[in-house]
């Protein structure tokens, strides 16, 4: 297979994930990840540097396994994360995704830009948040999986709740 019909693959899963994202179709969502799969957005350490220790660090989320990411959409469909309600509306855009290493057969890493405008019912405000992901994929039985997901949010003031469906 060329690296276009790879990359076409993982732009397919890409595209996916946003779309359940922004259609609160959370078991889709999570069904693209592996069970080990880490989901990762590090803090800026300072103006230039982002923080690189999950155990030492600050992150904004951290995730090591499909489990967390499951932990936390269940808290957000049984409200128990009372400070999102209601729950903004969201719209992802994903742009210009690139390998940086040659891809194989069964493993590839996806870097690309990434844009989440959301819209606050509470007070009618809008954000734009955005940033870069590095996303790992990796075949399972013939099907892709995300194994891993770095976000990197440009944009760190962050005026208006964020969650792990506003990244």
């Amino acid at each position: 297979m060329s690296d276009r019909e790879l990359l076409a693959q993982g732009e397919d899963i890409l595209s996916r994930e946003a779309l359940y994202i922004d259609m609160r179709r959370w078991e889709e969502w999570i069904a693209l990840y592996h069970e080990d799969a880490i989901f990762w957005a590090p803090a800026w350490r300072n103006d230039e540097e982002l923080t690189e220790n999950v155990k030492r660090e600050i992150s904004l989320f951290y995730f090591e396994s499909r489990a967390g990411i499951e932990d936390r959409v269940w808290r957000i469909e049984t409200k128990k994360a009372p400070a999102l309600w209601p729950l903004a509306r969201t719209t992802h855009v994903i742009a210009n995704p690139i390998f940086e290493t040659p891809p194989s057969e069964t493993e590839m890493t996806i870097h690309s830009a990434w844009t989440c405008h959301t819209y606050s019912l509470r007070d009618r405000s809008q954000h734009a948040f955005f940033g870069r992901y590095e996303h790992d994929f990796k075949k399972f039985d013939g099907a892709w999986r995300i194994t891993r997901k770095k976000v990197i949010l440009m944009n760190d003031y962050i005026p208006a709740v964020i969650d792990v469906f506003c990244v």
